[in-house]
């Protein structure tokens, strides 16, 4: 049998556990907490593959076997490592309370909403992604996505940053900072997790499903749920195909240029994607403020005229998954192009301007890109006197996207 302990919060590890282990595997500070069986071998977790043979000698023979972990174990621990190689049947586990809670508990808060990432030996850009979409996210921090990099990333947004070092060490310490001074300080290696607050929306409503916001029971809204100057706005048959192609999801990014009243963007953010969106009029700007506050999500927007206003966005973390076009006029070919060379997966663009499909096409193509379009065409229902309807017309409008093959996907030019 393996023993699997969490440790490493606040409460000791029960003596009776240890008395019969032969083999004690763990991290150092842990190790160093507990009184060993003189006769057990004691090995300090480093790279994860030379512990898990030791622990197989050992397991093969029935020997007993005492695994000390941070925490909860089970969560984003070596619990599934351990499951993986010896099967689920084989662990003992004794949870302890994951340094997720303590947090959350150390500050006060719900959790229930929350959503959680771990950022340990993984690229920052989800984590960063999802702090910019959601109003509570607890990040487990790692070595280049600390509280640092994560307030770099995070100055554009009305963020509050708790970073909580050392828990359940005489050291524990929570501070709340701003993302510019998270971003100035050198938090050094015992920083167990980060929490990032919305603070206008950190407390929402009472949930009966733990984890981030819920997803919407539909998309492609109607017109009338976003405010927009003389129906400049992309309509909502348009939109559902364009998110299709899209694929917004948590942890990604997607930018909406040319977003005019924002519809695209708020729909996206709904479907849990990050979303900076770009629009070059100041009453769109505000516009898309105000529609994505209706509808409780945080949309960036950056006011500006594409593709020049792209070079702020030039930093490693705003690169987009995906990248929603709807204006550009004569720019139309430099903005795609731009947003080619970005784009890690996929471009979609929305035209009236039957003109101006083959330099987008070609601008696609040009970058690599697979691309395929459509001609949408739509006639609503519309009431006539005398209770009888009748069908109108909307302007036809080409979407064309282009998608990155994958071999090539994680080669985005930065």
């Amino acid at each position: 049998m393996i023993t699997v302990v969490g440790a490493g919060t606040g409460a000791p590890v029960p003596q009776d556990v240890l008395a019969g282990a032969e083999l004690v595997v763990g991290g150092r500070r842990h190790l160093d907490a507990v009184r060993l069986p003189d006769a057990a071998e004691r090995i300090v977790l480093g790279p994860l593959a030379p512990a898990l043979d030791a622990i197989a000698g050992y397991a093969a023979k029935e020997r007993p076997v005492v695994v000390l972990a941070s925490g909860d174990p089970g969560f984003f621990g070596i619990v599934r490592a351990l499951a993986e190689r010896f099967g689920p049947e084989l662990l003992d586990v004794r949870p302890g309370v994951s340094s997720v809670a303590t947090a959350f508990a150390r500050a006060g808060l719900p959790w229930e909403d929350a959503v959680v990432v771990s950022a340990h030996g993984r690229a920052a850009r989800t984590a960063v992604n999802l702090c910019r979409a959601y109003p509570k996210v607890a990040v487990l921090t790692g070595p280049g996505a600390g509280p640092a990099e994560l307030g770099a990333a995070l100055r554009p947004y009305d963020r509050d940053l708790i970073v909580a070092t050392a828990l359940g060490s005489p050291e524990e310490r929570l501070e709340r900072v701003t993302p510019a001074e998270a971003a100035a300080r050198d938090w050094g290696a015992a920083v167990s997790v980060v929490l990032c607050l919305d603070p206008a929306r950190a407390l929402g409503p009472v949930r009966t499903v733990a984890g981030g916001t819920e997803r919407p029971a539909g998309w492609a809204l109607d017109e009338a749920e976003f405010a927009h100057r003389d129906s400049m706005i992309t309509k909502f048959e348009v939109r559902a195909l364009a998110l299709a192609r899209l694929g917004p999801r948590p942890g990604e990014l997607v930018w909406d240029i040319g977003a005019g009243s924002g519809s695209v963007a708020v729909e996206c953010a709904r479907l849990g994607a990050a979303v900076t969106a770009v629009e070059k009029t100041p009453d769109g700007a505000e516009r898309i403020r105000a529609n994505a506050a209706a509808h409780g999500v945080d949309v960036r927007v950056v006011h500006g005229a594409a593709p020049a206003v792209l070079s702020e966005l030039d930093d490693e973390l705003d690169t987009p998954d995906a990248v929603f076009v709807g204006g550009g006029g004569r720019e139309l070919p430099a903005i795609v192009t731009a947003c080619a060379r970005r784009a890690r997966r996929t471009v979609v663009i929305a035209m009236a301007a039957l003109d101006r499909v083959p330099a987008a096409r070609e601008a696609l193509t040009s970058a690599g890109f697979a691309c395929d379009g459509v001609l949408l065409q739509s006639s609503r229902l519309a009431p006539l006197p005398g209770d009888v309807t009748r069908l109108t017309a909307a302007n036809p409008v080409f979407l064309l996207w282009g998608v990155r093959p994958p071999a090539h996907s994680e080669g985005v030019a930065q």
